[in-house]
Parts: structure tokens; sequence; C-alpha cells
């Protein structure tokens, strides 16, 4: 079975994204060595696993962290940056799931999470700057109609008032593109720097007294009354264990992969596009179109197009500026003279209802993942809830596991070949505009 932490990438190193180039500096921590103890053992240096760390040290636990590579190399520091609202799902989906009582504190959750990350930047002094808005650009006239409705239904059973619906004239002036119908702009979410963010939760829960370890792949995981990880040059044995490795996690825990799917998403960055940014968007807010397949984008600081899209399900990325080119100028066709300075993949995790993925696989190991796009603001909120439980206070934790998370078809072993089925169809759906 191949590695997916070692499949695309060198060890040790973050991809060669716009991000990177543009990291704050972070020196490495160094490799879990000999034999360690803690309350709290931490799998994976991403969102959830740093919040997690970053809140059980500001609580009093003694914590490891161990991550394969480096902090922030995974999704957290590979994605489009929005900090959505609500879930993957959208509010009607999730009623019809678990009862109105049960989605508006889902709802409310998810307001939290938005607010987590702000409160974060802004406690720590993080230079990542948080941009306001989100656009949802529709293709057809129904899908349209279709998001004001949902506007409205924020507007009038959870009072969000802060999505403005926008017409056919309405998103071609934001956006710059005739390719859509109409759509809507939520100014209660926003965008930010992911990578950034990363490290200066890295940098918070270090200072708080975390223990990080960089270069630290776990090899096995041993469990019991207390759980023992092994990495290739030491051991940590703790109390409790946290997954957070997402999509990376693969076979160490055995029954989570039959319901949590690693996929690979991808990302160009153009040149920085000078006066012409504003002839793609007329302010800088972050964009989702509504295919089943998203397409995403935003300008970066310097006035790059940021625009990612595509999807693979196998192992290896495919040609990665092919893939997400030629979606892009199906948008910007006036951008086809630009030159493309970044290209990059990364592997996240799904369910098969898209909501995010938080157990106890094991006594004494809590494991979460598979935020699906929204993975900025839960995946922090949820290492929050997952500090919280070890602590003692499962509610939120509870609240999020709770929901209904079926096993991929055929578990673990079959779910990826169906998976490309199903996804293939979908993709050939998008490309019909049906």
């Amino acid at each position: 079975m191949v590695n997916l932490l070692h499949a695309n990438d060198r060890a040790g190193e973050y991809p060669p994204s716009y991000y990177a180039a543009t990291r704050t500096a972070l020196d490495p921590f160094p490799p879990l060595t000999g034999a360690q103890t803690a309350d709290v053992a931490i799998v994976g240096g991403g969102y959830m696993g740093l919040s997690a760390a970053l809140h059980l040290a500001e609580k009093g636990f003694s914590v490891v962290l161990v991550e394969a590579h480096r902090v922030g190399f995974g999704a957290s520091g590979r994605n489009g940056g929005q900090v959505g609202s609500g879930q993957r799902q959208d509010q009607v989906w999730i009623e019809k799931a678990v009862g109105r009582e049960h989605a508006h504190r889902l709802w409310d959750m998810a307001e939290d999470a938005k607010a987590l990350v702000k409160g974060l930047i802004d406690r720590h002094q993080m230079p990542v700057p948080f941009r306001p808005g989100v656009a949802h650009a529709c293709y057809t006239d129904a899908e349209s109609r279709e998001a004001h409705g949902y506007a409205e239904k924020l507007a009038r059973d959870y009072s969000y008032t802060q999505v403005d619906a926008l017409d056919r004239t309405g998103i071609r002036r934001l956006i710059g593109s005739t390719a859509f119908a109409g759509g809507a702009v939520d100014r209660g979410a926003g965008h930010i720097h992911p990578l950034n963010f990363a490290i200066g939760l890295a940098k918070a829960a270090a200072a708080a007294g975390a223990r990080l370890h960089e270069g630290s792949e776990v090899l096995s995981l041993t469990p019991g009354a207390k759980v023992t990880l092994r990495c290739a040059g030491g051991s940590v044995t703790a109390d409790h264990v946290i997954l957070a490795g997402n999509g990376y996690l693969g076979g160490l825990e055995p029954t989570y992969p039959a319901r949590v799917m690693p996929i690979n998403n991808f990302i160009l960055a153009t040149e920085p596009l000078g006066d012409r940014a504003k002839d793609v968007l007329a302010e800088p807010v972050a964009v989702a179109d509504s295919k089943f397949v998203v397409n995403y984008w935003r300008l970066s600081d310097d006035n790059r197009l940021l625009f990612g899209g595509g999807e693979s399900y196998g192992y290896r990325f495919p040609d990665i500026l092919k893939t997400v080119r030629a979606p892009m100028l199906k948008i910007y066709p006036q951008l086809a003279d630009v030159k493309i300075s970044h290209a990059w993949g990364g592997t996240l995790a799904i369910t098969m209802n898209r909501m995010p993925a938080l157990m106890r696989p094991q006594p004494n190991v809590l494991a979460g993942s598979a935020c699906s796009g929204h993975g900025v603001a839960l995946s922090t909120l949820s290492g929050k809830l997952l500090a919280e439980a070890v602590a003692g206070d499962a509610s939120g934790f509870d609240l999020l596991a709770s929901i209904p998370q079926p096993r991929f078809p055929g578990g673990a072993a079959l779910r990826w070949p169906l998976l490309v089925l199903a996804m293939t169809w979908y993709g050939m759906r998008d490309r019909l505009g049906l």
C-alpha cells in the first residue's frame, strides 16, 4: 500500500506552493527521540492537532505532538483559505438528518468556529489578515433561485443576515465573468493565508508548553490503558491519544478508514495581475462555484489569482497545470495569456455524507478529520472540542460525533474504486452542465 505521506512530496518539505513561498519563518521542531511520556499525545500537525495541543497545554496538560513532515504540511497548509459559514452540508440537509434543534446547535457551533479563528489570530498576534466575504457563484437560474432561498432561510430561521443575494448583473459585476446566472455573497465568512495560520497555531502551542516534534512519522499505535506511539527515533506513551492526521492517517488505526476517505485537490497561482486584478474580482472576496467538484478562487495580497479545482482519487497527483488551468479559463478566458507561477496539490479527507468525523475508535483514543472543505474553521474548532473532551467536557465533541457516519461501501478495501466511479459520474454531470 502506497503511503500518502511520501507519494507526492519530499520528506520534511512544504510543497512548492504560493503559500510556502510566502510563509512566516519557522525554525524546525526537533524529531521525537527517546521514550517520552505525556498526558496526551497528538498525531498530526495541522489545524486540528495544533488547536488541540494549544488548548490542552493552556489547560495544564502535558502534550506531545508528532508530525511526519512540517506543521501545516497537509491540507492545513495547502487549501483555499476560505473560512466559511456552516458545515459542508447546508442547514436544510442537516435539519432533515438530525432535526431542527440539533441543526441550530450545529449552526451555532460553526459560527463559534469562525469566531475562534479570528480570536486566535488576534490573541496570538498572528500576521494573518482576515479578509471578509465568500461568494457562491451559480451557473443556472435554478441554482441561483436556490441560493437566494437559502439566504432567506438563514435570515428567517437562524437570524443570520449577512448573506446578500446577487442577480446575474450583480454576480458578473463582482466576479468579472459571464459564466454565472446569479448567486450570493456571505459577508460574515472570509479567507486567510492558510499555512501562516497553521504556523501561528504551532508557535502559540509551543509557547503554551506543548512539545512539538516534526520529522516524526508514527509507525505504530499500541492501544491499552496507556497508549504508545512509536516513531523511528523514539516513542511517546500517553493517557490519551488524538489522531488528527486527516487524509494522511493511513492505516494507523484500523477502524477509521472505512468511514474516512482521502482525496486529492489542486490549486494554481498566477503571476501578479496588477491592474487586471480588478477585472477578475471587483472586491477582495473568495468565491466557490456550484459544481459538484467545486472550483474556488480568490486574489492573494499581491494580486495573484489563486484558483483551485479538480480532484483525483489515486495515490499519485495528475498533471496539476492541465487539471486546473482548463476550468480556470472557462471562467476567465481573458487570462489565457497569464503565466502560472505555482501549481500544487494536497490530500484531504471526506466522509460519505461530507460531515466532519469525530469518533472514539478505541479506548483512550479520539480521532477527528474530514471537514470536507470547511477545515480552516471546523478543524480548528474540532481541535478545541477534542481538548475539552480529554479534559472531561465532551458535550461539543459528542454533538459532532452524534452525526451518523456511514461506512463507505465495501469498507476500506473497496472505497477507492467505488468512489472513483461515483465521482466520475458527478464530474461528467458538471461538464455537461446537468
